[in-house]
């Protein structure tokens, strides 16, 4: 691949990393850990990840399992949890948090099937915003002593790229709503 269109590849891949990651945040009716990564917990005065101050465990499949390095994090992890965006409360004993994944009922589905093409659709407008910002650079390298053939050359390696992110994307789209809508 032409130097000058690395850069762009890899802007491509991070998007396309970025909606992936996006993705395992949105919880499909089974317990995932990942759902945890946004939440922050107060730490002695310091938002720090919540996995950072417990283990995080699935031991069936709609329950997840939170047990604190020290006993006295019970409270604060709890109060980040029911602060988050989660929708789910939680429950203790002291010393394990439990967080109890309910069924998802056929609409609430649908809405989450509705939230991943919305994310799949602006992580493809973010490369076609690539496209646009390497085509712009082809244009500029146009006016140097680049022949025209190199510049229609590496236009059509751009567009290929971004063929092959919006195909990615799409896929990526298409299999988080069939785990979604699978009950």
């Amino acid at each position: 691949m032409d130097e000058r269109i690395k850069v762009y590849d890899e802007k491509m891949t991070k998007t396309h990393k970025n909606l992936l990651e996006e993705f395992g945040t949105i919880r499909a009716g089974r317990a995932n850990p990942n759902v945890l990564n946004k939440i922050r917990v107060d730490y002695y005065g310091t938002p720090t990840p919540l996995q950072q101050v417990g283990n995080i465990t699935v031991p069936e499949p709609r329950v997840l399992q939170i047990q604190p390095w020290e006993a006295s994090m019970v409270k604060a992890i709890e109060k980040a949890i029911l602060t988050s965006d989660l929708g789910i409360h939680p429950s203790n004993d002291g010393r394990i948090i439990r967080l109890i994944f309910p069924e998802l009922t056929e609409e609430r589905r649908k809405d989450l099937v509705k939230d991943v093409k919305k994310k799949g659709e602006a992580a493809k407008v973010a490369v076609r915003n690539i496209r646009r910002d390497a085509n712009d650079y082809l244009k500029k390298l146009g006016k140097t002593d680049v022949s025209e053939d190199e510049i229609k050359d590496l236009e059509d390696s751009i567009q290929k790229l971004t063929d092959k992110y919006i195909k990615e994307i799409d896929k990526s789209v298409e299999e988080k709503s069939k785990e979604i809508l699978t009950v």
